[in-house]
């Protein structure tokens, strides 16, 4: 696909697409958040291919900073509750136009992000609503190879996967 050769940045939800969803709240007020590897590993790809990383969260939480920090994710917007003036913020300080985008989202507040960017992804567990505006629908769900999911389609698409696999598959 075309269009997906002109996708420079991905930005990524946090609750619902790199997790499941689900918070643990301790008694010291302390959360915990489940992250997977195979995202985690899907994003060092996408770096390795020479793209930008992002995630717009409606809540700040010290797991997802820690997370980010462990994954060399570049730009980090939290406790957003407008994430498209958010997005639109970050494309200008990148000088990057909305085809340059991929979003992942679960829920209506990625609605008006889903439709702005240039490929918007909805998770399988994500709204309903959500899903018929988005322009992928994953068949993993959010915090379960979602990411990895849509990273792998975007790169084999564009024709940049093989050039990751050498790392794997020297003899390929």
């Amino acid at each position: 696909m075309d269009s997906l050769a002109k996708i420079k940045l991905l930005v990524m939800d946090v609750d619902g697409v790199l997790t499941d969803g689900s918070i643990i709240v301790s008694a010291d007020g302390s959360e915990t958040k489940f992250f997977s590897v195979l995202d985690g590993h899907g994003i060092r790809l996408w770096q390795r291919a020479g793209l930008k990383t992002a995630i717009i969260s409606g809540r700040a939480s010290a797991p997802t900073k820690q997370r980010a920090e462990q994954l060399d994710i570049e730009h980090v917007i939290e406790d957003c509750h407008y994430k498209l003036p958010a997005l639109e913020s970050l494309l200008d300080k990148l000088g990057l136009s909305p085809e340059n985008a991929a979003y992942i989202g679960d829920d209506l507040p990625d609605l008006p992000v889903i439709r702005y960017v240039g490929f918007g992804v909805a998770v399988a567990n994500a709204d309903d609503e959500l899903k018929k505006h988005a322009d992928y629908v994953t068949a993993r769900s959010g915090g379960a190879g979602a990411v990895r999911e849509v990273i792998e389609h975007i790169l084999k698409s564009c024709g940049k996967w093989q050039d990751l696999m050498k790392r794997y598959l020297p003899d390929a």
